[in-house]
């Protein structure tokens, strides 16, 4: 089975994402989304300047921006003294929009873990990924799948990836990544993970000799998952 490869966002791939909206977002854009998302309630310019490493004009445009889009609000926070009060900023999608999944704080965490403590990170993530996708398939056991691959792209479909297979499930368009701001900040790590999802999953569902290959940011807006019959 082939490793992920490491290429990182900022030196190659494409330049945007695609949202339910439509439209299409700046990678940077698209990682600043993915902040505001993974916030439990509105924050501030400085947390965000703090939870990103942005600059607070360079947050600014790129709020504003969010803003025209319709997938960000600013709200006042409460007046404290006599200070003009800061603008609080939250993501707008809709819960049903929100393609990131439960795990996602754990798999940021996992992936901090490990960047921090492996001597061998990406094998390590992948390691991991296995077992997820097995514990996801005798979790989730996708009951409509006519096979192991298409049982694959149901279990992408219910992490929040918005699969798109070809005819045959041989080669799947990954075009919503639910932990983007973390894939762009540790892309080894976190896309080694989800390789390692996609060859647990197809394994415990019936392939376990499947040749499976994942491309991060392969095209423009999506990653591309290849899960090919063994010998």
């Amino acid at each position: 089975m082939k490793s992920v490869e490491n290429n990182r966002p900022d030196q190659q791939g494409p330049a945007a994402a695609a949202y339910p909206t439509g439209l299409r977002l700046s990678r940077s854009r698209s990682a600043l989304l993915e902040a505001l998302r993974a916030q439990s309630e509105p924050a501030s310019l400085a947390h965000l300047a703090t939870w990103t490493g942005l600059h607070a004009n360079t947050l600014r445009e790129h709020l504003d921006g969010l803003r025209r889009a319709g997938l960000a609000e600013r709200t006042a926070a409460p007046a404290v003294g006599r200070g003009r009060p800061e603008w609080l900023y939250a993501a707008t999608l809709a819960a049903e929009d929100d393609p990131r999944p439960e795990y996602a704080g754990l798999a940021i965490a996992l992936a901090s873990v490990i960047s921090r403590t492996s001597t061998q990170p990406a094998e390590d993530a992948r390691r991991a990924g296995v077992d997820w996708g097995r514990r996801l398939v005798r979790d989730r056991r996708p009951e409509s799948a006519a096979s192991p691959r298409e049982a694959v792209v149901e279990i992408f479909d219910q992490m929040g990836f918005a699969p798109e297979p070809d005819d045959q499930d041989r080669v799947v368009l990954l075009t919503r990544c639910p932990l983007l701001a973390a894939a762009h900040e540790n892309p080894e790590i976190v896309c080694s993970v989800h390789l390692g999802v996609a060859e647990g999953s197809i394994a415990a569902f019936g392939e376990p000799e499947a040749k499976v290959e994942l491309l991060p940011f392969a095209e423009r807006g999506a990653c591309l998952l290849h899960l090919l019959e063994g010998k």
